[in-house]
């Protein structure tokens, strides 16, 4: 079963298929069928092979994008721009494509309230990711962070083409060969080798935004690996006005999906520090708003808020 995380902009509560009709597949529905002119990396979704298309979430990310041409046009744009890259990353991430004016039976079980919609299913667990249609470079910018932070928790697998084609590692000839080693360090659990080789390329060209948004995921990983949780809220509680405490408890409040309130935390410290530990506060938040990435909504909105609370 696939259940709803509770994360920003989603629902409540698990969501159950079982109860869908889950008829005979036929050759134009079969589960793991590409769509018509799908890439090799993208399914077209329904409820009969919803299910089936989720157990891969346990070896690999399954990006479902959910979107209506006849209601939202930027919306078919949007699944457009997913399967261009997911053939990018080849094999790293499946694309789901969700149309719900074909699916309704699915959008509705899915409890989605809107398109677009783009959600990210890990280990059977649907959590959203966007709301909106971003350009091509922001996208491919969040992708990268996704399966950065999936390949931290040991997520590494890659999904099989769906059209027959050549394999992930002959397509991997499209990707971009200088991220490998700080990916393939995240993927064996390296992270210190990680933020070394970000750092080399940051070094050398420090306008690659992509590298820079990966070494600021990487030292947040580095930050809190040997972190233990309730500890460390429990510190954060205690000391609401210990920087060290609080940019921890940010961390931690980040990489569990809850961007906005890693942002809030640090700008309530701003709002009430002076002096070095403002200046800290400030200079980790905008590390954050780097993993996040820059065009990102909710970096935008955090940047003002952080305009209002030093002037």
């Amino acid at each position: 079963m696939v259940t709803m995380s509770q994360q920003p902009f989603s629902r409540p509560g698990a969501v159950d298929l079982s109860a869908l009709k889950r008829p005979a597949p036929s050759s134009a529905s079969a589960p793991g069928s590409a769509s018509a002119g799908a890439g090799a990396y993208a399914v077209a979704l329904d409820e009969r092979n919803f299910q089936a298309e989720m157990e891969g979430s346990v070896n690999a990310p399954v990006v479902l994008v959910f979107y209506s041409p006849a209601q939202a046009p930027a919306s078919a744009q949007l699944a457009a721009d997913l399967e261009v890259l997911s053939g990018e990353f080849a094999g790293r991430f499946l694309l789901g494509k969700v149309d719900i004016d074909t699916a309704p039976q699915l959008a509705q079980a899915l409890q989605i309230p809107q398109v677009p919609l783009v959600a990210l299913v890990m280990n059977g667990q649907l959590a959203p990711l966007l709301q909106d249609a971003p350009p091509l470079d922001q996208l491919r910018t969040v992708l990268t962070q996704v399966l950065e932070a999936a390949a931290a928790q040991g997520i590494t697998g890659r999904h099989q083409p769906r059209d027959g084609s050549a394999g992930a590692d002959e397509s991997d000839e499209g990707a971009d060969p200088r991220y490998a080693p700080a990916q393939d360090a995240l993927a064996a659990g390296d992270v210190e080798r990680a933020v070394s080789e970000y750092q080399k390329l940051v070094d050398a060209n420090p306008a690659d935004a992509e590298a820079a948004a990966g070494l600021a995921m990487a030292r947040v990983l580095q930050r809190t690996a040997a972190a233990d949780p309730n500890a460390v809220r429990s510190a954060a509680a205690e000391k609401p006005d210990d920087v060290s405490a609080q940019t921890l408890a940010a961390d931690l409040d980040l990489l569990g999906g809850h961007v906005e309130d890693a942002f809030a935390r640090l700008l309530d410290l701003i709002r009430r520090s002076a002096g070095e530990d403002r200046d800290a506060a400030r200079t980790h938040l905008l590390g954050l708003f780097a993993a996040v990435g820059n065009e990102d909504p909710r970096v935008l909105k955090g940047r003002q808020n952080l305009a209002s609370a030093l002037f």
